[in-house]
């Protein structure tokens, strides 16, 4: 009797535990990294590129988050033009009341929100006639989006 058919089992066996084990080690580190990206209420730290669409009407703005990172509003600033040139008072995200906006934005531009644009959600905001340059018909409206001194997003449309 001969114990040479044990030693390639047991070889087998030895590199699946390896292969289990370094699986697991990859697995553990891969969720570390993911943790760190993300930041409290799920928002990305460090957001990439955000996709936004733009709907406008002559004393509103709306903005739909489409793709990319959530966004933590306290970390966000929105620089709103109209025809090139800057309101005089910008949209303070979130907020609930504000010089050169009427009423209280929606969504999670407001301070009910939770403080997280996510994908899907819609936020708007009414610029007040106390505010200028006015977004009138054929005027174009631009929103760029930032998250401290990064650009993240910038859409621009024509008030109808």
């Amino acid at each position: 009797m001969t114990n040479r058919a044990a030693a390639p089992v047991i070889g087998v066996v030895l590199l699946l535990l390896i292969g289990i084990v370094l699986g697991g080690v990859v697995a553990a580190g891969a969720e570390a990294v993911a943790a760190d990206a993300i930041g409290e209420g799920g928002a990305a730290a460090s957001p990439g590129t955000v996709a936004l669409s733009l709907h406008l009407s002559e004393n509103e703005v709306a903005l739909e988050h489409e793709a990319g990172p959530a966004l933590r509003l306290s970390e966000v600033r929105l620089v709103v033009t109209v025809d090139g040139r800057a309101l005089a008072h910008q949209p303070p995200v979130p907020f609930f009341a504000a010089a050169g906006f009427r009423g209280g934005p929606t969504g999670p531009f407001n301070v009910a929100s939770d403080g997280v644009w996510s994908v899907g959600e819609t936020g708007s905001f009414r610029i007040a006639g106390t505010n200028a340059p006015r977004p009138a018909a054929g005027r174009t409206v631009s929103v760029a989006v930032y998250v401290g001194e990064s650009q993240v997003s910038r859409v621009r449309g024509t008030v109808g």
